[in-house]
Formats: C-alpha cells, structure tokens, sequence
C-alpha cells in the first residue's frame, strides 16, 4: 500500500492540488486584504505624503545641529504640503493637522514631536539617551527625562525617522533608520557628557530594542561608545505572529487602487503625539528589528560576550496586549550571566471582582510558569498586591542567585476599577496631562484632551474612536516606583569606578 502511495505518478498529483491550494489559499488572503482594506475609512493627506528623511548615511556622518535643522526642514515640508493644503471636510477640532485644532501640536507651549534636549544645573555628570516607541514621539519618556536632568544629567531625546510628523512617514521608513538615528544620539551624549560622563540609555518599546540592540553592536564595534546601564521599559524584544506575515498583508498596496491595503488600520489623526493609523510596514520593521536582536543576543551568548552588556533594569507589565513578556525572559534575561541586570514585572490587580472574565493565562500559576526556576541570575522583582480591601501593592524580591524571597509595602495602590497596566502605561505618570488618569491642570499639561481620564461610558457610534482604543491602561499608578528605581540606577552608576 505505501509502495502504491509513493509512486511518481501519485508525488506529482499530490504535488499539483497541493500547489493549486496555496495559490487559492494566497489569492484568498490577498482578496480579504483587499475587501477589508476597501471598506474602511478612505486615506487622508497625512496617509499618503512621506516626508524625506535622513539617510543612514547622511545620520552617520551628521551631528546634532544637522540632525535638528533637517528636522525643521522635515516639519516645514509638511505643513506646506499637508497643513496648509488641507481639505475643508479635515478642518474639524479633532484633527491634529488642522492648525485650528485644539490637539494641534504647534499651537501647545511645547511641540513634543520634536527632539530635544536638556541640560542640568550646573556640569552634568552624564548623559541619557531616550528612545521612543513605534508610532510614538518623544513625548512618550519626558517626565524620565525631566528626572534625569534632575539628577544631574544632560538628556537627548530624538525623534526617529518617520515619526512625529505624518503617519505615511512609517510606510518607508527602516529599522536600519532608527538605529542610524540612535547612533548619532549617543555621539551627542558623549560630547554633552564629556570624556568621563556617565552614559545611559532608555528605551521604550520599540526603543528599547533599538537601546538593546545598540548595546550589543557596541561590544563589537570599538568606534560605538558603550552604555554604562539599560533602562527597558516593555521592551519590544518579541511580538506578535502577526508580523512575520505583515509584507504579505500589503501587497495589494503594490497597485494604485488598492493603497489602503499598506494600512493594517485607518483611524482618525486625534492624539497630538502619536499615530493612530498604523501601516503594515511598521509591523514588518518591527519584526525584522526583534528577529536582528534576537540573533545578536544568541550570538553574544554563544561566544560568551553577552555579560559585558552593561546592567539592564527592565519594567514590563505582565499584561501585554503589544510585545511578548516571555521572549524578554527566553530570548534576553534567561541568556544572561550574572552582571546585575534586573526584571520587574508589573502584576494584575488580584483583588478585582473579574476573576471568571480573566484569561487563565493572566492567572498567577501562569505567571509562576512564565519565569524560570530559581535561582535565577538576575534580580526579580514582581509588584503585586498585599491589602484584599485596599489594593495596596508590595515589592516581592528575589535577588540574583537567591532561592528566597522578600517583600516590602510600597504604600501605593492598584486603583479598584483597574485589573492591570498595558503596554503603553508604563512611562507615563497618573498626573501626566494626555494620558494620566488624575492629569495636572498645570497650562503646559494642556494638550487639548484628556484621554486617560476619560470614563467611557455611554452609546456605541457616539465617538470618532472605537472605545476600546480608550479604555487600555494609559498611565502608571505605580510610577513613583519607576522613578525611584531609576534614581537608584543613576546614582549605583555615579558611585561605580571609571573603567
């Protein structure tokens, strides 16, 4: 019988309907791309002019002036050829590229869009370097940066190549771009900091592959300076399935009458300081960028260079709707050797009343999967909560090469209308005046919404947004630890010998 099946005759047939179901298959996929691409909201200005970046090239042998008056010019290029060429039905207040807008950028005391930089009192003891997510801007770390020019430290924060200006900017740009782009931010770091200044750099998200990535291309590269420590905050060392299949998902967008279909979502342009609609070249950069870290990561392991990686101190909410919380143990923190990196993982809120509702992969027996056994070579830190009635939250400690535990109150609490922080709640404090829940009422904490403090509640087809995209955790309860934390790293690094 398996003779009979293994005959060329019956190969070549399987071989021929195999073939005809992939093309039916493909041709499928494409077609539902198309559909769901033609049926969504039709593209705006800002989704089909791309402003002219940077060169990796032209990043590498540019400075920071260079960097900033090609920034102007890219800013210029688009209100000339989006703000002021905008169609009447766009000019609605909710639109941040109409100039009468009460969320466009330009009219705030600060456009957070750009880069910037800040500089202490007095000689800074060093310099940080802060890296935004995808489809983020620099707005995303300035309450750290605010904290590091605190502490002494000269602060850089660029803007990457595509971002802060129009969505389409993502439909060309490359992860190549933004590692060019954070190179040119280091060497800016270093003059600001002088020869013997402290470095740091702080990556979110996105950015943080980009700070990790970087890291490791300096332990090759003599002419990279290095890093003194890695702040991580839910890096983006794994994600989704999804994004291995993206370049797949766009090429109907190859031909004129179906464009759309370079967009995985259409949504209206209301957030001043990040990109609502999303084109399905930021997920394949996005992927090819984690497949590039994971395989210097492996690499480093496998010569045994992976412990002169300066420490990482990583935050990372166990509930991540974004990047995948186990790739940053399997694929980062269980490579490492013992060089005083750390993990704290932001835990649900167990007292909520969702106990049925919630994924048995949120459960704490899954968390307890989710970590390798002890001892572990790098400190654990889980913030979960203590108080049944309060909701008051502790730190549970497990240091590097430790079988016991240890825990101490923070006196902070898990607010009882929320069972857990999300992938962009992490950096933003509860008083921030975009995302916090609690925001100031300061005036330059006047951004024209409030999208964290916003119930929402009431009728489906009422707003302009889906109401999930304004229900996710967008600020931090526990960002006060986050600080501190921080504090500690910064002060641990100025106490720590010159090499």
């Amino acid at each position: 019988m398996l003779l009979k099946l293994l005959r060329p005759s019956r190969l070549l047939r399987l071989a021929k309907w195999l073939a005809f179901a992939l093309v039916i298959g493909f041709v499928t996929f494409l077609g539902t791309r198309v559909w769901f691409a033609q049926s969504g909201a039709p593209l705006e200005p800002w989704h089909t002019y791309v402003p002219r970046e940077m060169t990796i090239a032209e990043l590498d042998k540019g400075d920071w002036a260079t960097f900033l008056k090609e920034e102007d010019r890219i800013f210029a290029d688009v209100t000339r050829e989006v703000i002021q060429k905008l169609p009447e039905h766009d000019r609605v207040p909710s639109n941040r590229y109409f100039a009468g807008s009460v969320v466009y950028p330009p009219s705030f005391s600060h456009d957070w869009n750009r880069s910037y930089t800040l500089m202490p009192e007095g000689e800074p003891k060093g310099a940080v370097v802060l890296l935004h997510g995808l489809t983020d801007s620099p707005y995303s770390l300035r309450h750290l940066a605010q904290r590091y020019a605190a502490d002494g430290f000269a602060v850089v924060a660029p803007r990457m190549p595509g971002h802060g200006t129009v969505p389409a900017g993502l439909t060309e740009a490359e992860w190549e771009d933004w590692l060019a782009a954070t190179r040119l931010a280091m060497r800016e770091a270093r003059r600001l900091a002088g020869p013997q200044g402290k470095l740091h750099i702080v990556g979110f998200s996105n950015g943080g592959a980009l700070a990790l990535k970087y890291a490791l291309d300096a332990l090759d590269d003599p002419a990279l300076t290095r890093p003194d420590r890695l702040v991580l905050i839910s890096p983006m060392i794994g994600i989704t399935r999804f994004a291995r299949f993206a370049g797949l998902a766009g090429l109907p967008a190859f031909l004129p009458a179906f464009a759309k279909a370079a967009w995985l979502s259409v949504i209206p342009e209301f957030n001043p300081f990040k990109y609502n609609s999303f084109p399905v070249n930021g997920a394949r950069q996005s992927h090819r960028l984690t497949q590039a870290l994971q395989a210097s990561i492996a690499a480093h392991a496998a010569n045994g260079t992976l412990g002169e990686l300066p420490p990482a101190l990583t935050f990372q909410s166990v509930m991540d709707f974004t990047v995948s919380t186990r790739a940053i143990l399997t694929a980062f923190y269980n490579r490492l050797p013992d060089n005083g990196s750390e993990l704290v993982l932001f835990d649900l809120n167990r007292n909520t009343k969702l106990g049925p509702l919630l994924a048995t992969t949120t459960s704490p027996a899954a968390l307890a999967r989710t970590l390798p056994p002890l001892p572990r070579r790098f400190r654990t830190v889980i913030i979960t909560n203590i108080d049944p009635d309060t909701g008051e939250v502790l730190e549970r400690v497990t240091e590097a090469g430790a079988t016991q535990t240890s825990e101490r109150p923070l006196g902070l609490f898990y607010p009882p209308d929320v069972f857990s922080l999300s992938h962009v709640a992490l950096p933003f404090p509860s008083s921030d005046g975009l995302y916090g829940t609690n925001p100031s009422d300061a005036p330059d904490e006047d951004f024209g919404l409030q999208l964290g403090a916003m119930a929402v509640r009431g009728e489906r087809g009422a707003l302009i947004v889906a109401m999930d995209a304004l229900s996710r955790m967008s600020s931090n309860p526990f960002f006060p630890y986050v600080q501190q934390r921080v504090d500690e790293g910064i002060a641990a690094t100025l106490k720590a010998p010159a090499p």
